[in-house]
């Protein structure tokens, strides 16, 4: 049986010596809705390093959504190159600028429901909004997230929304807002998708290893 404080608890510490991922540290540095959007908007299919050097980019251009809106679709492709799908998020990005602009009064909502019908939003980059720019208790589930929680057999999901539903069930509340911070740098350190570093890991000796292949050495 896993012992999901205890897992939780004991990584929390050991990553805290990892690089923090982009959108945390900008939630960090701000508290800015519309930056922690605008980033993890960004974060999408892109490495971290990516993502901070393209949203500084972007941010500098665009400080506010008032700025953003004004920027053309191809100023913002510009800007936020070679993120993953830029031509496709520069044209989110745009019409989401427009919408808050329009509808919002400039103000980024801050429930689920309405972060959603933002272009480019699904529940993962809403839930993350909700968690790291409005103090909110969410459950931000990203491919870490879902991949680690069953490798341990935590749970025993298909796909990401399974995994978010299952947490909200069983998770202790108080793991919620951290969870997805825990697990990616975790993710991204040493629980990787290819070739983890179990003989690494402080977790190894307790972890069921569900599906893992581990990296030899």
């Amino acid at each position: 049986m896993v012992r999901i404080g205890r897992f939780l608890d004991s990584l929390e510490k050991e990553v805290m010596k990892y690089r923090v991922p982009v959108v945390d540290l900008i939630g960090v540095q701000s508290r800015d809705s519309y930056r922690v959007l605008i980033a993890t908007i960004l974060s999408s299919r892109t490495k971290d390093e990516v993502t901070a050097v393209a949203s500084a980019r972007l941010f500098d251009r665009a400080p506010d959504i008032d700025s953003l809106a004004g920027l053309s679709e191809n100023q913002i492709r510009e800007l936020i190159y070679p993120v993953g799908f830029y031509k496709t998020k520069a044209t989110h990005l745009q019409k989401t600028a427009l919408i808050l602009k329009d509808a919002w009064g400039g103000v980024v909502p801050d429930t689920i429901e309405e972060l959603v019908q933002l272009p480019g939003v699904g529940r993962k980059t809403a839930n993350l909004v909700l968690s790291v720019a409005f103090n909110k208790p969410a459950i931000c589930v990203d491919t870490h997230v879902h991949r680690i929680m069953n490798i341990w057999g935590y749970v025993r999901t298909k796909t990401p929304l399974e995994t978010e539903t299952a947490l909200r069930k069983k998770l202790p509340r108080k793991y919620w807002q951290k969870v997805n911070r825990i697990l990616v740098a975790f993710g991204q350190g040493k629980c990787k998708p290819v070739a983890p570093h179990c003989d690494e890991c402080i977790l190894e000796p307790d972890c069921a290893k569900i599906n893992v292949v581990p990296r030899k050495v």
